[in-house]
């Protein structure tokens, strides 16, 4: 039977002969250590100078000198680790890192979750379908009598839900903790960190960006900004666990981006909750920060921004343009507008109105040639009316965005959303299948059939008989799969178009980015060592 223990208790274990320290309220293991403690650092060091000597036994006619052997026996960093993750960009980053640590501690991460001695779920609580299919994983890992580990912003968002409860977890900002908690885990013991991150007694980003990496493609990199945002939307739960703002520094997210240049990444992509209210907590803008990284973009690599709601992005428009524009950074941007209705975004209090959306589009296409603005739509809100819902066909129809991502509204439990009165399911659906049709009505390359134009080819295509590659504006454009071309920057013609790629005819062979060298093998570890878990109990 699995114990759950505390971090107050897992230490008392340890120290059976100090029982006062035990009814202390310590936040975390690490307060136990005073500053003139000796640290993980000065141990490692330590051991060069450490000569081992073998024990003498006195020899023994009458002992028997066989061992028995324990077959189950607990050797640490031993076991196999399955990792699945739902969701965003951040989700898939914080899983890398995760991976990371537990292949730089010995632990092998596999593919085969039939095979796998521990299940690492990475949730996403956006949306309900990912929920449940969050639940059924931990249902099925159960059944195959598989540890569990949870991770993402469900459990963080949802500490206390029956179906979590016995199991351990791993908040968004502890995924530094993770082989701690794997370990324990693996032990039989639950363990659960969920508290957050401060520096000076303000929220940071969460877990350093040095931390060890398996990249889930070894030539791009995803790079976290910061984390949780300012808003306060009445229907989302990600507030809940991602939380109020916390950026990380810019020296910290350059030197992360030179890290990975120089281990074959040839494309950077910038996520967060809401890149566009980086800094605001640490007296630093966005263009600031980009500014700094376009620096170190090798030339013919590039650089995605992610997802920024309007409010923020309406502060930097003329920068924002600036960099965009920039031959080392795609001619991207993911704006969110939700709905066209002005009732609706205040409903939903996204803090800005459709005119504001509407500005950030057109100044944008206006000063930078063929820009592409993603969007996202949620269809069915609560207090959306049918001529709410026409204004947002209306907007759909008069900027046909060549990528938009349409959402049927779910309400999250806690959130203010899920307490209105909601629509029926079934409007909700005509109203998804209505903006869906509208949207597969019009094809958005087909002015760019004959174009020359430099792609970079950084993934493999779902159907696996193409690699993919990317222009300027970042769409997509399929290659011939040929081996030489994985990472290169290409010279193609457009001799095909589709509703959401195009196909290019090769005209060079192109050449990889200046000065990167070939990407790192696909399951190989980046960054620097991680410290064991062993190695900071031994100090115990």
């Amino acid at each position: 039977m699995s114990q759950v223990y505390s971090t107050n208790q897992l230490f008392c274990r340890q120290t059976v002969n100090m029982p006062t320290d035990c009814e202390k309220t310590i936040d975390d293991i690490e307060d136990i250590i005073s500053a003139n403690d000796v640290t993980v650092e000065d141990r490692i060091k330590a051991k060069k100078h450490v000569m081992p000597r073998a024990k003498k036994h006195l020899k023994d006619k009458n002992k028997s000198t066989n061992l028995k052997v324990v077959g189950d026996s607990y050797i640490p960093g031993n076991q196999s680790i399955f990792v699945k993750t739902w969701g965003c960009s951040h989700n898939n980053s914080d899983s890398e890192y995760m991976a990371g640590q537990l292949a730089t501690y010995g632990f092998k991460i596999t593919e085969s979750k039939e095979d796998a001695d521990l299940w690492l779920l990475n949730s996403c609580t956006v949306k309900n379908p990912a929920e449940d299919h969050f639940r059924n994983d931990i249902t099925l890992a159960n059944k195959l009598d598989k540890h569990v580990v949870l991770a993402g912003c469900v459990p963080q968002g949802h500490q206390k839900s029956e179906y979590m409860q016995g199991l351990s977890a791993i908040g968004v900002q502890q995924i530094d903790r993770v082989v701690e908690v794997v370990e324990e885990t693996l032990k039989g013991n639950t363990v659960r960190f969920f508290s957050q991150k401060k520096e000076s007694g303000k929220k940071t980003g969460g877990a350093t960006l040095d931390l060890p990496k398996i990249r889930k493609n070894p030539l791009i990199e995803i790079i976290a900004i910061n984390t949780g945002c300012l808003n306060q939307c009445t229907y989302c739960k990600t507030k809940h666990a991602r939380g109020e703002l916390g950026s990380y520094r810019p020296e910290a997210i350059v030197e992360r981006a030179r890290q990975s240049f120089k281990e074959g990444v040839v494309e950077v992509w910038l996520t967060s909750e809401d890149l566009g209210a980086y800094g605001h907590d640490i007296g630093v803008t966005l263009p600031q920060l980009l500014w700094q990284l376009v620096e170190v973009i090798p030339e013919g690599a590039r650089m995605r921004l992610g997802m920024t709601n309007p409010p923020y992005i309406l502060e930097h428009l003329e920068e924002m343009a600036k960099i965009l524009k920039h031959p080392r950074v795609y001619s991207f941007l993911h704006v969110p507008v939700q709905t066209a209705s002005d009732s609706v975004l205040m409903d939903m209090k996204r803090e800005y109105c459709v005119e504001d959306f509407k500005h950030v589009v057109n100044f944008l296409k206006t000063r930078v040639l063929d820009v592409t603005i993603a969007t996202d739509l949620i269809c069915g809100f609560p207090t959306e009316t049918e001529e709410d819902f026409e204004e947002t066909m209306q907007l759909v129809d008069e900027y046909r965005f060549p990528s938009l991502f349409i959402n049927q509204f779910f309400p999250r439990p806690g959130t203010p959303a899920a307490k209105m009165p909601q629509i029926d399911r079934q409007i909700i659906k005509q109203r998804t299948k209505r903006v869906s049709e509208l949207f597969q009505s019009y094809q958005p390359y087909n002015h760019k059939l004959g174009q020359v134009q430099s792609v970079l080819v950084t993934e493999i295509s779902h159907d696996g008989q193409y690699y993919v590659a990317h222009n300027k504006s970042y769409d997509q454009v399929l290659v011939p799969k040929e081996e030489d071309l994985m990472g290169k920057m290409l010279e193609v013609e457009i001799i095909e178009t589709g509703k959401h790629f195009m196909k290019g005819r090769l005209l060079t062979r192109g050449k990889r980015p200046l000065n990167v060298p070939p990407p790192m093998k696909k399951g190989e570890v980046s960054g620097k060592p991680v410290v064991s878990y062993s190695e900071v109990r031994v100090l115990f």
